[in-house]
């Protein structure tokens, strides 16, 4: 029995590690949520562009909107994980302190879910992405992959449903807009922004300049 198990556990580690391997110069094909949304009879668009295709306020804008360690940290955030901890031990409400490098590995290789043994994955393999794709691939996955809104993945489709325009030529107050709905996708439209939502575009809009200034994004930076 043990035997099995082990044998077991080397067939995983080998696929995944292939599997991550690959993805280091093939872009992903297909993820969990796209395949959910074809099931469901939801049109599915997404436009893969390299990252230096696309406009460097994007990239700016989400380091400033959910993760400024993004280019010094090595997958994790600690403090914010610390964070979410506290959190949840006083909520029924699971909630994560996901890095860029987490929500990566989660897009591209598991499927939505706030469980912990879905974290434990994810913890798996945004160590995997770190070593082997390097902040650049792992950046352009994120944006090419991320949900936008209904059936809309990535921001160059993202950027063409809701602006009329390409990734490249995204202004950092579009860019912003699109950052501001990442964490609500479905219910948000980032050419109709309202109250909270509108203001925290605003607020990412100025965090843009700082990355910037501060050269934030050095990793990313072109």
């Amino acid at each position: 029995m043990l035997g099995l198990v082990g044998r077991l556990v080397v067939a995983w580690l080998v696929v995944t590690l292939l599997w991550v391997l690959a993805y280091r110069w093939l872009n992903p094909p297909l993820t969990v949520p796209m395949i959910r949304d074809a099931i469901a009879g939801q049109h599915v668009e997404r436009r893969w562009v390299p990252l230096g295709d696309i406009s460097p306020a994007m990239a700016r804008a989400v380091i400033g909107a959910e993760d400024s360690g993004f280019c010094t940290h090595h997958g994790f955030d600690f403090a914010a994980i610390a964070q979410a901890a506290v959190r949840n031990a006083e909520s029924s409400r699971l909630r994560g302190g996901s890095t860029i490098s987490q929500q990566t590995a989660k897009n591209a290789f598991l499927w939505p879910g706030r469980s912990y043994v879905r974290k434990a994955f994810e913890a798996y393999f945004t160590v995997l992405i770190e070593a082997i794709w390097g902040k650049p691939r792992i950046m352009e996955v994120y944006l090419n992959i991320a949900e936008l809104g209904p059936g809309l993945y990535g921001v160059e489709a993202a950027a063409h449903h809701y602006f009329d325009t390409s990734a490249a030529r995204l202004t950092p107050a579009q860019a912003a807009k699109i950052a501001a709905i990442l964490p609500q996708p479905i219910k948000r439209d980032a050419a109709d922004l309202h109250g909270k939502v509108r203001r925290h575009a605003q607020a990412i809009q100025k965090r843009i300049g700082v990355v910037r200034r501060d050269q934030v994004d050095t990793c990313v930076a072109r």
